[in-house]
């Protein structure tokens, strides 16, 4: 599910304890905060999940988890004024959404095989950032569905221009290039038994 900060604070109920938690922050995150999590209890409640308000915590890696419920999976994004959410049930999700914004070369050629990167290079300047942000989205939701965020190279994750299907390892990936206001993708992973 993705929207606008403002759209979906002025259209959804934001819990008590999510008001509270942002009003801790500063106006530019609080904003994103409450409404990346207001995203996420629309989503729930829309899945027939709804957890009444409870807590949306966070790992020490910043990975969001809901307490008491181990099936639920669930991902937070955020990129200049859009939030986005996923819950996978049984596994693991990760989400990400991101605005277009210049490219260098050689963030292309980190990001990209050298053919798109060269692909990418020659393209319009507006034409390139919406493609390299596609590209980018499913490579940042592939890391966040194992639970590694940046410091799972998400560069490494080979992503065709264009593509909008796919398979990392054990993560499987989508970007709905047809109905989505901004690059967005989804990624899911077979949740491993976890201790309880």
């Amino acid at each position: 599910m993705v929207g606008r900060n403002q759209e979906v604070l002025g259209a959804l109920p934001v819990a008590e304890r999510d008001r509270a938690a942002a009003s801790r922050l500063p106006p530019w995150r609080a904003e994103e905060y409450a409404a990346s999590r207001t995203l996420l209890r629309a989503l729930l409640r829309e899945i027939g999940e709804d957890v009444a308000g409870g807590p949306v915590a966070a790992r020490p890696s910043g990975r969001p988890y809901l307490p008491g419920r181990p099936d639920l999976g669930v991902s937070l994004s955020h990129s200049s004024g859009w939030v986005a959410a996923a819950v996978g049930r049984d596994r693991d999700v990760g989400v990400d959404v991101q605005t277009p914004v210049h490219a260098s070369g050689r963030l292309l050629r980190l990001c990209c095989s050298p053919a798109d990167a060269e692909a990418l290079a020659v393209l319009p300047e507006a034409r390139r950032r919406r493609e390299f942000a596609w590209v980018f989205t499913v490579q940042e939701a592939c890391v966040k569905a194992v639970g590694r965020g940046l410091s799972g190279r998400p560069w490494s994750v080979p992503v065709e221009v264009g593509q909008q299907a796919g398979i990392w390892g054990p993560v499987s990936w989508c970007a709905p290039r047809g109905g989505a206001p901004v690059p967005v993708a989804c990624a899911w992973n077979a949740r491993l038994p976890r201790a309880s």
